[in-house]
C-alpha cells in the first residue's frame, strides 16, 4: 500500500508534508521522532490504514517539510504546526501516536486538546528521559552525520546507510536502507545531504551546560502536567532496551499519571522500536487502537 503524499499549510506559513495511507474512518495521525520523517511507519500505517484514515507528518525541519528560516523549532511550534495541519484537513477527534520528539509533541498537544483526544500511543518517549540514552543519542548522531553531514556532504545513499547503522545498531536493514533512502536530498553537485535542517538544535548547543539543565527541568514540569491532563485511553509503549525510558518513569506514566493508562514492552528493541522489531511494535499498537 502506498501512501498519498501531499503538502498541507503549518503554523508560520510553512509548509507541512504529510503521508496519507487512507481517507475514511477516525484520523489517526502519526508523529515521528528527531532526524527520521514520516517513512519511519511505512511498515506500521498500512496495517491500521483500513480501519483508520491514517497519516503521518514530517515535522517542521524534517522530510519533505519546511525549514524555518527564523529557526522556530521548539515544541510549541511543533504543536501549532498540528493544530493547522489537522483543522487544514478537517480533522476534529483523532488517535495520535508520537515516537521521542514527536511522542513530547503529542503530549504536550494533548494536554492542550484533552476533548479532541481518542486516543493516544507514546513510543519511548516521556517527561523524563535518561541521561544516559539522551547523551548516546547526541554521540551517535554526531558520528553518523559528521563524516559526510558539512560542505562536502553525503556521497552516496549507501554511504549515509553505513551511517546509520552506527546510530541505529538495532534497526533492521530494510528499515535502514528504507531511512537512508527518504532521508537524503541530492544537491546539484550530485552530492546529497540529510533533509533534516541542522539549524534544529543550534539554540540548544548555544546554552550552558546549566541552562539547558534548566530548560529540560521547566520542559518536564510542563511534560508531566500536560500527561495529567489527558484523559483518553493512552499506550505508552517502552523498547525492551530502551536507554531513554526508564521502567521506573513508564510505570509512573500508567500507574499515577494516566487515568487510562497501559503499558507495552516490545522485546527485541531500543529506543528506535519501529525499526528495531516491527513485528512486535505493531503487536503492541493493533491490539490497543484496534482492540485485538
Amino acid at each position: 500500500m502506498q501512501p498519498r503524499s501531499r503538502q498541507v499549510p503549518g503554523a508560520d506559513g510553512l509548509p507541512i508534508h504529510v503521508l496519507e495511507w487512507s481517507d475514511e474512518g477516525v484520523p489517526l495521525v502519526l508523529l515521528h521522532g528527531f532526524g527520521n520523517e514520516a517513512h519511519i511507519y511505512d511498515d506500521f500505517a498500512p496495517q491500521v490504514a483500513p480501519y483508520y484514515r491514517t497519516l503521518a507528518l514530517d515535522l517542521r525541519g524534517h522530510g519533505d517539510s519546511g525549514r524555518d528560516p527564523e529557526r522556530r523549532y521548539d515544541y510549541e511550534f511543533h504543536v501549532r504546526d498540528l493544530e493547522c495541519v489537522t483543522e487544514a484537513l478537517g480533522i476534529g477527534r483523532f488517535v495520535l501516536i508520537g515516537h521521542s520528539l514527536g511522542g513530547r509533541i503529542a503530549t504536550l498537544f494533548a494536554g492542550k486538546h484533552p476533548e479532541r483526544m481518542a486516543g493516544l500511543v507514546l513510543v519511548d518517549s516521556a517527561p523524563e528521559l535518561d541521561a544516559r540514552g539522551v547523551m548516546r543519542i547526541r554521540l551517535d548522531t554526531e558520528k553518523a552525520v559528521a563524516p559526510g553531514g558539512g560542505a562536502a556532504g553525503i556521497g552516496s545513499v549507501a554511504e549515509y546507510e553505513r551511517m546509520l547503522s552506527i546510530a541505529y545498531p538495532a534497526a533492521r536493514p530494510e528499515a535502514l536502507a528504507r531511512m537512508a533512502r527518504h532521508g537524503l536530498r541530492q544537491r546539484p553537485d550530485g552530492s546529497f545531504e540529510r533533509k533534516t535542517d541542522p539549524a534544529f538544535h543550534e539554540g540548544a548547543r548555544r546554552m550552558s551546560p546549566e541552562e539547558a539543565a534548566e530548560r529540560e527541568k521547566r520542559m518536564t514540569k510542563e511534560l508531566w502536567e500536560a500527561l495529567g491532563r489527558v484523559p483518553c485511553p493512552t499506550l505508552v509503549v517502552r523498547g525492551a532496551a530502551s536507554d531513554i525510558l526508564s521502567p521506573d518513569v513508564a510505570d509512573r506514566m500508567v500507574e499515577d499519571v494516566l487515568p487510562q493508562g497501559r503499558l507495552a514492552v516490545v522485546a527485541r528493541a531500543s529506543h528506535s522500536v519501529m525499526t528495531d522489531n516491527p513485528e512486535g511494535f505493531a503487536e503492541a499498537v493493533c491490539s490497543f487502537v484496534l482492540g485485538e
